[in-house]
């Protein structure tokens, strides 16, 4: 596949030199050199938050390749480099960001949609969706074993979308390869509003280098990603940037209703009941064992909002205990056992990881994943990302340097402490709730369209909860959800990825949604879930000594961790929220201030 990607270079630059530059027919620069020279980026760069280059040159390398998909043999090109991420008004350097695109050389007049890729963290790069999902190349994790040879192998990716749009992944700043420009900082771009607007400007900064002015523009944003995406989106169309959709892989939207950001039993878990289950199952650990994964599913859904819910609100308020039968409910239906569900009905992942089969942890962004505990896998508290992490950074180095000719001096940071210090406050929270920027984007975009992406069994972020915070949006035809067989990074799933490729794309190919005219916000409603804020009364010394020994975060760097441990708040962030988040008519205000403010200044 190497030699042929090298044969193909000079055929498919000079295709692109004739298609006006390619990239979907748009007008793509790019060098038109046969010999594509390698890049040797000797930039110091660091992810350290004080730090900024003076400046930063825009450069960049391309390579042809080809890929088969569907028995298709697809050309493309990419280009690695950096693009300045420039100020609105002033055009100022405020940040070089570091990204692969991939684009197909296509005829004059071909218009492509154009995908851009982030992860989250905050503080993580994007290699694991560049590396994982559906560019050219992946490696090859065979998830959810955990003895697969290292490092892994890199191969071509017959699941890529690049048959029907062009990629580009891209590092937020103080990740990769991207850092911030004089006088700014990293640190100038670590807070959920400012991190967004210097993606914005990165985007604006791609599409007018590259003439992508009329291609379809969709973001891609995984976990910390997600919330990015949803503000994102928002200050995009209020900068009058073209939008066309938004995909959300295993998104944490809303901080404020995710119970593993919190101390255990301060809110409710009803969110992560379904995920249990889903959990319980896999380890063939629940009575019966269902058949039908999308069934149980379901079954899961209803006994948390009907029976679970309201016995997870009421221990987490008022310390009211459960019921014995409820409690053998739990036990039937998620394999954890009765002295857990007994110590707290609102059972925290931490908990259920530990507990669910003995002597063993379970992973955190894959529950499929256990280790021994005390073993090497189990050390940093999530064995699916320590038996990920160090194999994507060889992938990393590899891709880059021998299959893309880009070479750092650098080294490559795929997670950093940004985490540590970032400033998650938004719209006044503590935390940030962003449903309502994906509303202020529905609205302004009457035409946008969101597809969420969920696995069963992911522990940070629940495919239920998501569907719960989404739920505060009443549009089923621009709002589509998906959940599938694996956890935080379903893509990692051979059978999984192949069914989310085909599923994102129909969807990037689906017609525009009809306009609307106005977004619907569901009526509040008393919903168990997330509702519980009341401070709880004390336990028993016994329990609280229990819970607090089964629960506790184990002493890890978390820029050791697989997108930071993302979704995790400092300490000191972990108090309930003092209201629960908005909806219905409160939530429309919100969003109608939100769109005034931003029409009055869209780039305060």
């Amino acid at each position: 596949m190497r030699a042929a990607a090298l044969r193909l270079g000079s055929l498919l630059l000079a295709a692109l030199a004739a298609a006006c530059g390619g990239g979907g027919g748009d007008g793509t620069t790019v060098g038109t050199d046969p010999v594509d020279p390698v890049l040797h980026d000797s930039t110091p760069y660091s992810t350290a938050a004080t730090a900024s280059l003076p400046s930063a040159t825009e450069s960049s390398v391309t390579k042809g390749g080809q890929v088969s998909i569907a028995g298709v043999a697809i050309d493309y090109i990419a280009t690695t480099g950096h693009l300045n991420a420039l100020a609105p008004v002033s055009a100022t350097p405020q940040a070089t960001m570091f990204y692969v695109a991939y684009v197909r050389p296509v005829s004059v007049g071909t218009v492509r949609p154009l995908v851009f890729f982030f992860n989250g963290g905050p503080g993580s790069a994007s290699v694991w969706l560049h590396l994982g999902s559906f560019a050219p190349r992946r490696i090859v994790t065979s998830a959810p074993a955990t003895t697969v040879p290292q490092p892994f192998q890199l191969v071509d990716n017959a699941e890529s979308l690049i048959d029907v749009a062009d990629l580009v992944f891209v590092d937020a700043v103080g990740t990769g390869y991207s850092e911030a420009i004089a006088p700014f900082t990293n640190q100038s771009f670590w807070s959920v509003d400012s991190d967004a607007a210097a993606m914005r400007d990165f985007i604006a900064r791609y599409v007018a280098v590259n003439h992508r002015g009329t291609s379809p523009t969709y973001l891609y944003g995984e976990s910390y990603g997600g919330p990015r995406a949803a503000v994102l989106a928002h200050l995009m169309l209020a900068a009058s940037m073209r939008l066309d959709g938004v995909v959300l892989q295993s998104p944490i939207l809303d901080y404020n209703t995710n119970c593993a950001v919190f101390a255990p039993a301060t809110i409710s878990c009803e969110g992560f009941l379904p995920s249990y289950g889903m959990t319980g199952a896999w380890f063939a650990l629940t009575r019966p064992v269902p058949m039908d994964a999308d069934a149980y599913a379901g079954q899961l859904r209803d006994f948390a909002a009907t029976a679970y819910g309201p016995a997870a609100t009421a221990w987490a308020t008022t310390r009211t205990p459960a019921p014995a039968t409820l409690l053998g409910q739990l036990v039937d239906l998620t394999g954890a056992p009765l002295d857990a569900w007994s110590a707290n009905v609102d059972l925290d992942a931490t908990t259920f990881r530990n507990r669910l089969l003995a002597g063993q942890l379970l992973g955190r962004y894959d529950a499929r994943i256990a280790a021994p505990l005390g073993s090497a896998l189990a050390a940093q508290g999530d064995p699916s990302s320590t038996v990920i992490n160090a194999p994507f950074a060889a992938a990393a180095r590899s891709r880059f340097v021998s299959e893309l000719d880009y070479a750092a001096t650098a080294t490559y940071a795929l997670t950093t402490s940004a985490i540590d210090v970032w400033d998650f406050s938004h719209d006044g929270r503590a935390l940030p709730d962003t449903v309502p920027d994906l509303a202020a984007a529905l609205v302004l975009n009457p035409a946008l369209r969101t597809l969420s992406i969920s696995g069963y069994h992911d522990l940070a972020t629940p495919f239920r909860q998501t569907e719960l915070d989404l739920a505060r949006l009443a549009e089923p035809t621009r709002l589509e959800q998906r959940t599938y067989p694996g956890g935080h990074m379903t893509y990692l799933d051979d059978g999984a990825r192949r069914r989310i490729r085909d599923d994102v794309a129909a969807w990037l190919l689906a017609p525009p949604a009809a306009a609307s005219g106005a977004v619907s916000m569901a009526a509040a409603a008393p919903r168990a879930a997330a509702r519980a804020t009341a401070a709880a009364p004390a336990r028993s010394a016994a329990s609280a000594a229990a819970q607090a020994s089964a629960s506790a975060e184990p002493a890890v760097k978390r820029s050791e961790l697989v997108q930071a441990g993302d979704p995790w708040v400092p300490p000191a962030l972990r108090v309930a929220p003092a209201e629960p988040s908005p909806e219905g008519p409160a939530l429309k205000a919100l969003v109608e201030r939100k769109i005034a403010e931003r029409r009055a200044s869209p780039y305060r």
